[in-house]
Order: C-alpha cells, then structure tokens, then sequence
C-alpha cells in the first residue's frame, strides 16, 4: 500500500481567522519577472507590475500590496493591491443588486454565457497555463490542464442549463399538482486553494452560475495574478453581454476577507476549498449564522500520484517536507531514497520513500504537500481495506487489481469509504462528468458533475390546488 500525502491547501487558523501567507518585503518594480522580456506575454493577459485585485463592475482595491513569487526561482512576479474590508462590503452590495438582473435571465440564457466564457479561456489556455506553471509552480502541462478544467465545466454546464429542476409528483388528493422546485440560493462565496488556483474556481462558478447565482471568489494570497487573470477573461464576456460584472466579483486577500464571508449572511453558500484545520473553523462560523457550506477539504491519497513533478510552492512547504522526514523517522520509518532539498535555485526537494512505519504512525496519516510516499507491507485485503479507512480524510484513493471479486469489494460498503473510488488508476485526474469531493475529514461536500449542481440551489415542494374542494392530506377532516 503506496500512501502520498496531499499539500495543506491554505495556512492554519489562528484567533478565530483565516490566516494569510507570509508576506516578503515588496519587490522593486525592475526586479519583477513581469518586466522582463521573455515574461511579457504575461502582459496578454492584461496584468501589470501592480494590479488591482477587486472587481465588482469596476477594478480596485485598498489593501495591502502583496509581492507574488514564481516557485521555481523565488524571483518575484508582479504584485497585487488587495481587497480591504471597506472593499469587500461594497462588493458583497453589488454583487447581490447585480443577483436581481442574473436571476432573472432564463437559465439556458445564462448557459449561453458560460459557454462564453469556456470560449474565451479557450483563447488565452496556453498563456493562461503558462501563468499558472509560473505562479503556482506545477508543471506546464498540468496548468494547461487546469485551465482545459474549467473549460470543460463550462461545457458540461450548457447542457445542464436545459436540465436543471424537479419532478412533478403525484398528489394523494384528486385536483391537486405536487412539484418540487429550484431557485438559486443567491451569493455564492467560493474560497480557491493554491494548488488549483484555476480548476476549483471553474467548477464551482460554471454551475453556481447557471443556477441563477452570482459569484465572489476569493484565492489564495499566492496565487492573485491567476484570480485577477481570470476573473478579467470573464468581466470581458459579461460586459459584451450588458451584464452587470459584480454577476464575477472577486476580492483578492486574506484573513480578513475570508472570515468575512464565513461569517457573513448575505453570503448564501460558502465552498471552501483548502485544509480540514480550517475547514473546521470554517464550517463552524458558517454553522452559526445557520448559513450553507461546502467544504472540499484535506485528503491523503493511499496510490502514487505521478512521477513528474515541479517545486513546491513556497519556501514554508519545503520546510514542512523537511520536518514531515524528521517525523517519519523518529516514528521508526527509514528513508530509502530522496529526504533533502534539491541544491538548486527554487523549491525543489527529493522524492522521497519511506518504509518501516506502522500503518498507524501520525504522520502517514498527517496531511503534508510534498512528493513523500509511504510505503506499507499488509498481509491481505480486509487489512490493507482496514488500513485505507482508518485515515481520518477521505479524498480519494485506488487499487491495482485483475481480481473482479476484489474490484467490487472494493467499490462495496465494506471497500474505500473515500469519495472517490478508483480501479487501476492514479488518484489524481477526476472527470468532470462525476461529483467530486469526500468523506470524514474532506468535509463532505461535491462539486462538478452528476447532480452537485443541487447545492447551489434551494429546494421548495410546492402544492397546488387546481379544485374547487379544499381536502388536506392523510385524509384528515375536521368535524
């Protein structure tokens, strides 16, 4: 049994916020990588040396300035002016004004739209995964394939524009219709990780919109040039469609803006994406304004998930490999290949195997973004099953297998209780076409495909009266 840890998605908690990155002294603008020649399609995509990371109809912003840095040299990108809490309350006003015209465009309409949208992106793919290799530090392929996601979901999304809504049901009571009805929830905040600072947002917004929601996003701190990139290819398509830009609101910061729209109940439903640690505290402030949530949280993925692979994101996450090899050691664990820091510029470490630890030690079971895998000898399959389950997230995970009866005890209810089951496959590289997300830990939440499109709507069972008698169910009548 193979066991790769999965990156922690956003910082931990602490005080009662959504804690923030890090932030390194502000570049000068001739050192950024934005200014240099071999960098200027950076331009294409309309960012600057400084960009403004507030859109509600119009760009601003009246935060802090942050400096984001490419992984695989820590030079310095760009920068980005961020949302203030002032920017973010004028937003949220806007964005729920620009609800009342979305809402009341028919949903094949704002099908229409989306596909736009997925057009568009299709335009800028290349330079746009170029972007997110650059900011985010995954390899090029891998970020035209994030950005190929989102296009994807937009795709998928037309076609559900025609399809969303109930059943009619029958009524126990003769003149009587029963049907079931769905209107969108409102304002949907969707809170982005940086390790799929494209893809994540895709899925939720492609669906949330052609609900009849309007959207606010809010990325990661280290990954604002790809929001404010995106979130400029989609104000272009709504503004060739008269509609108002607040419908793609985005508010680029960090603690603060996040706890505001966890606590805040103009805020319809919150996806958030990003740790369990968190998510946690996340699903708790939501919780108590009796708000909606959906949490796409930790997950540690018991298969390999590739063998190429780029710098981790930050000089933090190198640090956390380092200690998380410290740890598997001193949990009785050999490292059998890799373990250090790659003597080069960037974030690069070794691939790292490790062997020796029991199923159970804490930090197999500790969530940590770096290429180390542990490796376990079971001695059959009810054990290894045992073994599988017993990791308190639930993401994703996979069997290699030819044995059918395996195969099916596997995907049954005493096989993975992960969200994502796989046969002879990696873990990584979900279709859109399914629901995604997790158990336990993950938080429970689906985005994308089948019907996860439900959570970004309200239901209503709705009686109607089509007699002229007024009988009330069960047959109950008042004497």
């Amino acid at each position: 049994m193979w066991r790769v840890p999965r990156q922690l998605c956003v910082r931990v908690a602490r005080g009662g916020k959504l804690s923030g990155p890090r932030h390194r002294p502000a570049a000068f603008m001739s050192t950024l990588l934005i200014n240099q020649a071999q960098y200027a399609w950076l331009k294409e995509l309309g960012l600057r040396e400084e960009n403004e990371g507030v859109y509600n109809g119009s760009w601003g912003g009246r935060g802090e300035v942050i400096t984001t840095y490419c992984p695989a040299n820590n030079e310095p990108i760009a920068r980005v002016r961020q949302a203030s809490v002032a920017d973010y309350e004028e937003t949220v006003k806007k964005a729920r004004e620009a609800w009342k015209v979305w809402a009341e465009v028919p949903a094949p309409k704002r099908g229409e739209v989306v596909r736009q949208i997925g057009d568009a992106l299709r335009e800028k793919i290349q330079i746009l995964g170029n972007l997110v290799s650059l900011e985010m530090g995954k390899i090029l392929v891998e970020g035209v394939g994030e950005v190929q996601e989102y296009v994807d979901v937009c795709d998928y999304a037309v076609g559900l524009s025609r399809m969303i809504g109930g059943p009619i049901l029958p009524s126990e009571r003769p003149g009587h219709a029963l049907i079931e009805q769905w209107n969108p929830v409102g304002l949907v905040g969707i809170i982005t990780a940086f390790n799929f600072p494209v893809a994540v947002y895709g899925w939720n917004n492609a669906i949330a919109m052609i609900c009849g929601n309007v959207c606010l996003w809010k990325g990661a701190p280290t990954t604002s040039l790809i929001s404010v990139a995106v979130t400029k290819i989609i104000a272009k398509v709504l503004e060739d469609n008269k509609l108002p830009g607040a419908i793609c609101s985005l508010t680029c910061g960090g603690a603060d803006i996040g706890t505001a729209m966890a606590k805040d109940e103009r805020v319809n439903l919150l996806s958030f994406t990003g740790s369990t640690q968190v998510g946690r505290q996340v699903a708790l402030m939501v919780q108590e304004r009796f708000g909606r949530s959906l949490l796409e949280l930790g997950g540690n993925n018991a298969i390999i998930a590739d063998v190429l692979y780029g710098p981790l994101h930050t000089k933090q996450a190198v640090s956390m490999f380092l200690a998380a090899v410290e740890d598997a050691k001193k949990e009785g664990g050999t490292v059998v290949y890799g373990g250090k820091v790659m003597d080069r510029p960037g974030n690069y470490v070794e691939p790292t195997v490790v062997t020796g630890l029991a199923h159970n030690a804490s930090i197999a079971h500790t969530e940590t973004f770096a290429p180390i895998l542990y490796v376990f000898k079971f001695k059959n399959e009810e054990e290894v099953f045992a073994w599988n389950n017993e990791v308190k997230q639930g993401l994703s995970s996979s069997i290699f297998t030819k044995d059918l009866g395996r195969i099916f005890r596997w995907l049954g209810p005493k096989g993975s209780d992960c969200g994502i089951v796989n046969v002879n496959i990696p873990t990584s590289g979900a279709e859109i076409g399914g629901a995604f997300g997790g158990e336990k830990h993950t938080g429970g939440g689906r985005e994308s495909g089948s019907d996860a499109w439900k959570q970004y709507m309200r239901r209503s069972t709705c009686t109607i009266n089509y007699s002229k008698d007024l009988p009330l169910a069960q047959g109950i009548k008042f004497q």
